[in-house]
């Protein structure tokens, strides 16, 4: 039977010929992530359980991202939890303070995932990981308490989208401009438990931090994942960090998918997702004032996020009004905006530049929104009180119009500079 990308790892890892839409399959995974959130939970049920091992403890990675640096109590007793469940465990891919990262893009980084991998993540950003060809899905605590414990999970087979790209992108437009524009196409709930599939020429112009991006958000149209084909920019990546065996799967040219939607990339035009839904997307806006302009996160803070903003804010002034926070998304990538000069420009312009961390995204710390505060974030999420009070508002964009919007004190697109 013809099969998508994704369903043609789904059924490797499964040890079938092939697999369909709507098929329940139990699955040999190849990584288990957890964070400082979810862990706790998965760890409580791990233990509730009777499991006194975990079934391999290299394909675990624990990650203390979303409130560490510990911001109170409550939060350094989460972090001591998987901090002394790793010990016990002997889990290797344990990172804490100086060693950490935010987990989607810590663990590309440091080669724990990539081509032909199934990866399960409780934390529904885990689909990040198919831009480099990997199945990844986010998952509840208990079925990641179930993965440490077995090493497989179930899963039900997904019809598939594919999109297809042409032509290159204009000045300004990156991967966030990309999948703000198709969520706005197809809704919050256009791809529901579907992989969406990329494919077309435009692919070639997309850098793979555009990629992961993409991938990122692909849960805020519902997918249950998203994924792009293996190509040399996605070796060139893996190339030095990925140690494995990369396994390339490619669709079967007569696979079936439910639909198939064409975009060309050189139409787009620099997007922002007003609030309170990230299919609000628009491309034109009157005089909006804000408050808050948060850099970075898993969707990007990656490295040429970090040389976006520097590019716009070089010479320039964030508005007084304005308090412009970035967040570069690991360690590594810290150290090379430091190395590179970028954070200079961040601290000249008036930017705060703060260790990596979640913080703000899911309002936790590191940028709390007051009442009726408005917020540019390049994060993924804009629901109600998403990042603070209930009646702030969050406007979801690219680092590019964030950044211009810093220096103006109101939503700009870097084409007004």
């Amino acid at each position: 039977m013809a099969m998508t990308m994704s369903q043609k790892i789904l059924a490797a890892h499964a040890g079938l010929d092939s697999v369909q839409p709507g098929q329940l399959i139990m699955a040999d995974l190849d990584m288990v992530l957890a964070n400082d959130i979810t862990g706790p939970v998965a760890i409580k049920e791990f233990e509730k359980s009777g499991a006194e091992r975990v079934k391999d403890s290299a394909k675990i990675a624990l990650v203390m991202d979303h409130f560490a640096p510990n911001k109170d109590i409550k939060s350094a007793q989460q972090c001591k939890i998987c901090r002394d469940f790793a010990a016990g465990q002997g889990i290797e891919n344990f990172f804490d303070v100086g060693r950490m990262g935010i987990e989607h893009a810590l663990l590309p980084e440091q080669g724990l995932v990539g081509a032909g991998d199934l990866v399960i993540g409780a934390d529904s950003h885990t689909c990040t990981y198919g831009a480099l060809g990997a199945f990844s899905t986010g998952v509840g605590s208990t079925d990641m308490a179930a993965g440490m414990m077995s090493g497989k999970c179930w899963f039900k087979v997904p019809q598939a989208i594919k999109f297809v790209l042409s032509g290159k992108p204009a000045q300004y437009i990156c991967g966030k401009d990309i999948i703000l524009h198709i969520i706005g196409m197809i809704g919050v709930d256009g791809a529901l438990y579907k992989s969406m599939e990329f494919a077309g020429d435009g692919i070639k112009y997309l850098s793979i931090d555009d990629r992961f991006t993409i991938c990122n958000m692909a849960i805020e149209a519902g997918a249950k994942n998203g994924i792009f084909p293996v190509d040399q920019v996605a070796l060139d990546y893996m190339k030095g960090r990925f140690d494995r065996e990369i396994k390339i799967y490619e669709p079967d040219p007569d696979a079936e998918y439910e639909r198939t939607i064409e975009i060309d990339l050189s139409a787009l035009k620099p997007t922002v997702a007003f609030p309170h839904l990230p299919e609000n997307a628009r491309t034109e806006w009157g005089e909006i004032p804000i408050d808050q302009v948060v850099i970075g996160s898993c969707t990007n803070g990656h490295i040429s996020d970090l040389r976006i903003a520097a590019e716009i804010l070089k010479g320039r002034k964030v508005a007084k009004n304005v308090r412009a926070i970035i967040i570069p998304a690991t360690n590594e990538i810290y150290l090379q905006a430091v190395h590179e000069g970028l954070v200079d420009i961040f601290i000249d312009a008036g930017a705060v530049v703060s260790t990596p961390t979640c913080g703000p995204c899911l309002g936790g710390y590191m940028g709390i929104l007051a009442q009726n505060e408005r917020a540019v974030s390049t994060t993924n999420r804009n629901f109600v009180g998403r990042m603070g009070h209930v009646t702030s508002e969050v406007y979801l964009a690219s680092p590019y119009v964030a950044a211009a919007s810093a220096v103006t004190g109101r939503l700009t697109s870097p084409k007004e500079l």
